[in-house]
């Protein structure tokens, strides 16, 4: 199985590129683990809300496959303790799940056509995170999933 993760705008702070740097590396022990950033135009930006929204959508269904597991990061989504994610890793492994692609959505959101093509909407806190910040958050995260099912030391239940 492979993992994508997809990305609205670069990451600007220098210790969130660091942070995610290093989960990333480590990931490496693990899965095929793999990062796209989608860049939109400045004169998106200038443009109003569901505007942006739909244009990020169009740019992001261009590296999505029919074969793809989505799952969509999104506030209204379902939360998981980490024991249960990487169990919900799991069962996308034994699946056969060639391909399962996370998208993290610009600082608006996710557009609602792509909303309703995923396979799975995950929140990560009922809290409020800045689109920048939810990837390290998140790489972490599959580290420390896919460390719970080697069983190794990182998770201290």
């Amino acid at each position: 199985m492979k993992i994508l993760l997809i990305q609205i705008e670069k990451t600007t702070d220098s210790y969130l590129v660091e942070g995610v740097k290093i989960y990333t590396e480590r990931l490496k022990n693990y899965i095929s683990f793999s990062t796209e950033t989608i860049s939109m135009p400045k004169i998106v930006r200038q443009k109003p809300i569901e505007e942006q929204k739909r244009a990020e959508a169009l740019e992001i269904q261009k590296l999505l496959d029919l074969s793809d597991f989505l799952v969509c990061m999104d506030e209204h989504g379902k939360q998981f303790t980490s024991i249960q994610f990487a169990d919900f890793l799991n069962k996308r492994m034994v699946s056969g799940c060639k391909r399962v692609v996370f998208l993290i959505g610009g600082p608006f959101g996710i557009d609602k056509s792509i909303l309703d093509k995923s396979s799975y909407v995950l929140s990560l806190s009922n809290m409020t995170f800045s689109h920048q910040m939810i990837r390290l958050f998140f790489c972490e995260q599959l580290y420390r999933g896919f460390s719970i099912l080697k069983n190794e030391k990182y998770h201290h239940e």
